[in-house]
């Protein structure tokens, strides 16, 4: 045999021999793309693996972990501090009315008498001028003090408050005021007022006005 054909005999087998290896590779390569990407179905997920065969390993997708947004749920009160969602709420949130005794119920009758059907807002700018006035030191420095003094509430007759139906919506709500007045968790729209008069009279009192608030003007 010539030197040139037995070159050429092997230069086949050689190509013969590169492209077997090719296909196969080509055809693990499928099986193994195919393996990964085919999610098992239940039954296989069930089935125990054989004696010494290895279970197979499951490339599931990712589970994508959603933390929510935090919600807007944050209180604010009227001056946009984080005090109360709103003062109804804050009212709410106090339920029945306790049972009071001493300056808070000197508060909550002032509340009551001077504002009862009125808006919270209006309730709450009352229960201000009664605090306002007992650490103001221009008036008697207890709550007490302030409400039974002489000639200043005109619902105090004889140095005593009438009765007050105390199972009433508009007690529990005064009662609420009183409390969320005296903790402060609620801004008045009449803030530091001492004085308040019905809007049908004009006494011509010459003070600085700061608000008015349904039936009441509030000064300073």
């Amino acid at each position: 045999m010539s030197f040139r054909l037995k070159a050429a005999i092997i230069a086949a087998f050689a190509l013969s021999t590169a492209a077997a290896v090719t296909a196969s590779d080509m055809s693990s390569a499928s099986e193994a793309i195919s393996s990964t990407g085919t999610l098992p179905t239940d039954s296989a997920l069930n089935t125990a693996p054989s004696a010494g065969q290895k279970p197979a390993v499951i490339f599931a997708a990712p589970r994508e972990i959603a933390q929510p947004l935090a919600s807007d749920t944050t209180p604010y009160s009227t001056d946009g501090s984080s005090k109360g969602y709103s003062l109804a709420a804050l009212v709410d949130a106090h339920g029945p009315a306790e049972a009071l005794e001493g300056d808070m119920k000197c508060l909550a009758g002032a509340v009551y008498f001077e504002s009862k059907g009125e808006s919270l807002e209006g309730q709450l700018a009352v229960a201000r001028v009664v605090i306002n006035r007992a650490k103001s030191g221009r008036f008697a420095n207890s709550l007490c003090g302030v409400v039974y003094q002489p000639s200043q509430f005109s619902f105090v007759r004889g140095g005593s408050m009438p009765a007050i139906p105390e199972a009433s919506e508009s007690w529990r709500e005064a009662v609420a005021i009183a409390q969320i007045a005296m903790e402060d968790s609620w801004d008045s729209k009449a803030e530091g007022a001492l004085f308040f008069h019905a809007r049908r009279v004009s006494p011509g009192w010459g003070k600085a006005k700061l608000a008015s608030i349904d039936n009441h003007i509030f000064y300073r």
